[in-house]
C-alpha cells in the first residue's frame, strides 16, 4: 500500500521492510533534530498494519494468549505485548491501546493477515470479533496535538495515532496550521528507535529469538512486553525458565560505530571480535544526528562486554542493553547433604 504522502515536496521512497512510505524528505538529520529536540513533526507510518479487535470478552481473550497482562487493561492505555511460538520464540510484537469498547494495536507491515488468521484460530467460544483493518486506517506518529475524533497510543516524544485512511493527506496538508510540523521520514524514526535500544520485530528478532534477549522483559521503570507475573500462554514455559534458572543464548548490545567508513552495516552482517571469531550479527543500523553511526546487534551472551568489535568490518564499541546475567533471577538453593 503506497502512501499518498510520497508526493510531498523531496519525499524519497523507503526501502522494504518500510516501503510503501517515505525515507525522508531531503534532510534525514534534520527531521531527526526535530522529533527528537524541538519535539515538532509526524511520520508517516501508514504502511504498518492495523487490527481491531471489539466484543466483551476481549481483553481477558487477549491476555489468555500473548505475553502482556491485558485484563485490567484502560481505555487509553498504551502497552505493547508478544505472540510467542510454542518454544518461546517472538513470532508477533503488538502495539495496543484500547478504546472502552474495542482493543486495536498495530504490526510490522504486511503481517496483518496473519496475525489475523491466528485470532480467528484462537476465538473458540469468546465473545470477540477480530478484523484487519489496515485498509480503512493508517498509522502515524506525530509529535503535535491528537485530532479530535481519533484514537491514540500515547509513546515517547508524542502519539501514534490510528487516523482514518482518507484524512491521510488532509492531515499532512493542515500539519503547519495543527501544530504537527513537519514531515520526518522513516531513517530519521529508525535512527531515534536505535539510539532509545528498542527492538523491532524482523529486525532485532529472528525465528530463534526469545525475549530475554532482546530487552522485552518488563522490570521496574521499564514496561516490556512481557509481564512475568501473570497466568500461562502461549510460549511462558520458556520465557519463566530463563527468568528464573538459566540465561538467554545471546544479548542485544548497541553500538556506536567508527565514522571513518562510509557504509553502515547491512542488517544481518557479521559481527566479529578482533580476531576475527564470530560472535553475532547486526540487526539495524542508522546515522544519528548527534551519535554518528550507531547499530544494534545480537551477539553471543558470553561476548566479553568491553570486547572491541567490528561490525560489517567497521570498528564498534558496545553499550550494554542487556546485562550477560540477565535470567537465572531466581535461583534454587539447595541444602548440602547431612
Amino acid at each position: 500500500m503506497t502512501s499518498p504522502l510520497l508526493t510531498l515536496p523531496s519525499a524519497v521512497p523507503a526501502d522494504p521492510p518500510d516501503a510503501g512510505v517515505a525515507a525522508h524528505y531531503g534532510d534525514p538529520h534534520g527531521e531527526q533534530r526535530r522529533l527528537a529536540e524541538d519535539r515538532t513533526g509526524f511520520v508517516d507510518l501508514s504502511h504498518r498494519g492495523v487490527l481491531r479487535v471489539s466484543g466483551p470478552d476481549r481483553l481477558t481473550w487477549l491476555h489468555s494468549f500473548t505475553s502482556q497482562h491485558l485484563e485490567g487493561l484502560k481505555p487509553g492505555q498504551a502497552v505493547e505485548a508478544l505472540i510467542l511460538s510454542p518454544q518461546g520464540r517472538i513470532e508477533h510484537a503488538l502495539y495496543l491501546v484500547d478504546d472502552g469498547e474495542a482493543t486495536w494495536f498495530h504490526v510490522e507491515p504486511g503481517t496483518a493477515p496473519e496475525i489475523l488468521a491466528f485470532l480467528e484460530k484462537m476465538r473458540f467460544m469468546m465473545r470477540v470479533e477480530p478484523q484487519d483493518v489496515t485498509d480503512q486506517y493508517a498509522v502515524v506518529f506525530t509529535t503535535g496535538p491528537v485530532p479530535d475524533g481519533v484514537l491514540a497510543r500515547e509513546v515517547d516524544l508524542g502519539h501514534e495515532l490510528f487516523l482514518p485512511r482518507e484524512r491521510l493527506a488532509d492531515f499532512a496538508k493542515s500539519a503547519k496550521d495543527t501544530g504537527a510540523g513537519e514531515p520526518a521520514g522513516m531513517w530519521a524514526y529508525e535512527a531515534l528507535r536505535i539510539a532509545a535500544h528498542r527492538p523491532r520485530v524482523g529486525r532485532e528478532t529472528d525465528d530463534r529469538t526469545i525475549p530475554h534477549e532482546v530487552d522485552w522483559i518488563a522490570t521496574e521503570g521499564h514496561p516490556g512486553a512481557v509481564h512475568l507475573n501473570k497466568g500461562c500462554y502461549r510460549g511462558q514455559e520458556t520465557v519463566a525458565r530463563v527468568d528464573n534458572l538459566g540465561h538467554p543464548p545471546r544479548r542485544l548490545v548497541f553500538l556506536h560505530l567508527d565514522g571513518t567508513p562510509e557504509h553502515l552495516p547491512a542488517h544481518g552482517a557479521e559481527v566479529t571480535t578482533g580476531d576475527g571469531r564470530v560472535v553475532g550479527h547486526v540487526t539495524s543500523a542508522a546515522r544519528h544526528y548527534e551519535l554518528g553511526p550507531v547499530a544494534l546487534a545480537l551477539v553471543k551472551r558470553t561476548t566479553p562486554v568491553d570486547d572491541q568489535l567490528l561490525a560489517d568490518g567497521v570498528p564498534a564499541a558496545q553499550e550494554i542493553v542487556v546485562p550477560p546475567e540477565t535470567g537465572a533471577n531466581r535461583r534454587p538453593t539447595f541444602r548440602a547433604a547431612r
